[in-house]
C-alpha cells in the first residue's frame, strides 16, 4: 500500500511543479510536451494528478494527517 502512496506523491509533485511553471512562466509543461491542453495525453496526465491528489487527501484524513511513504522501524520487527 505504501508504494501507492509514493507513486501518488511523485505524481502530485510533478503536477505541483507544472502549476508552478504556469504561475511563474505562464508555460504549461504538460501541454508543451504533449502538444496542447486538449491532447488526450495531456488530459490523462491532468486526470492522474487529480486522482493522486484525491487519493492523498483521503489517506491523510483516514490516517489523521499521516501519509506513510516508507516503512516504520516498528513495522519491520
Amino acid at each position: 500500500m505504501r508504494i501507492i502512496n509514493l507513486i501518488a506523491s511523485i505524481i502530485l509533485a510533478i503536477g505541483g511543479l507544472n502549476w508552478l511553471s504556469v504561475g511563474i512562466f505562464q508555460f504549461d509543461i504538460v501541454a508543451g510536451i504533449f502538444g496542447s491542453t486538449a491532447s488526450v495525453f495531456s488530459r490523462i496526465i491532468y486526470i492522474l494528478v487529480g486522482l493522486a491528489t484525491l487519493y492523498l487527501i483521503y489517506v491523510a484524513i483516514a490516517n489523521r494527517g499521516r501519509i506513510m511513504l516508507m516503512r516504520d522501524k516498528d513495522e519491520l520487527k
